[in-house]
């Protein structure tokens, strides 16, 4: 099993709060042996089979997702410069480094694929705290990212059922990355083309 038995009795137990907690103690930078994808697939299975609410979950996800980052970006923001001078061992300082260099030629464009990449979305973060992007496109960035993210791993979870284990054990690190581009080419392009398509004979009809 991808979660072991006395996380899922918890997560059952205390369902939205515990949920909430993973997602927003990972994304503080704390390790878990459990990844917040696995959990959030787990969350949507519950609301599959009723044990939770869907909406309720879809909410608790994707609001520890973009709290708990812009806690973590606001401790850069304020406290990055101190926080790598008297860096501790197990920080990967060169890492962040190598992220901030690329989120700083892209800027808020850089930050919304960074927080979309598994593995460097908490870097993304904290680079985007140490090049003091404005909060206000920080912000923006990341409410519509844990939208795509943790609300689309819910949504997964939910939609796949009794499954979601087996879809999880195979899912690798390139299916992940076709799913999020995916994602984004149907919400940010092909969504708004079609609204565009039905407005425009609306549009042409009241100039008439």
């Amino acid at each position: 099993m991808l979660i072991p038995p006395e996380l899922s009795a918890y997560i059952i137990k205390y369902g939205y709060l515990a949920v909430f907690g993973l997602i927003f103690i990972q994304e503080l930078g704390v390790p878990n042996p459990v990844p917040n994808e696995i959990i959030l697939l787990f969350a949507g299975y519950l609301a599959s089979i009723k044990i939770l609410s869907f909406p309720l979950i879809l909410l608790a996800g994707i609001s520890a997702d973009f709290i708990g980052t812009s806690i973590l970006y606001g401790v850069f923001y304020f406290f990055g410069d101190q926080i790598l001078k008297h860096a501790p061992s197990w920080l990967p300082v060169h890492k962040i480094k190598v992220i901030e260099q690329r989120v700083a030629k892209r800027g808020w464009w850089g930050v919304f694929i960074g927080r979309l990449l598994p593995y460097l979305r908490g870097y993304a973060s904290v680079a985007a705290g140490l090049l003091k992007i404005p909060p206000k496109k920080f912000l923006s960035s990341v409410i519509i990212t844990a939208v795509i993210w943790s609300g689309g791993y819910v949504m997964a979870g939910r939609l796949l059922g009794k499954q979601w284990d087996k879809f999880a054990s195979r899912l690798s690190l390139w299916q992940v990355l076709a799913i999020v581009i995916g994602g984004i080419i149907l919400i940010f392009f092909i969504i708004p083309a079609i609204v565009r398509r039905f407005r425009r004979p609306k549009q042409i009809q009241n100039n008439i």
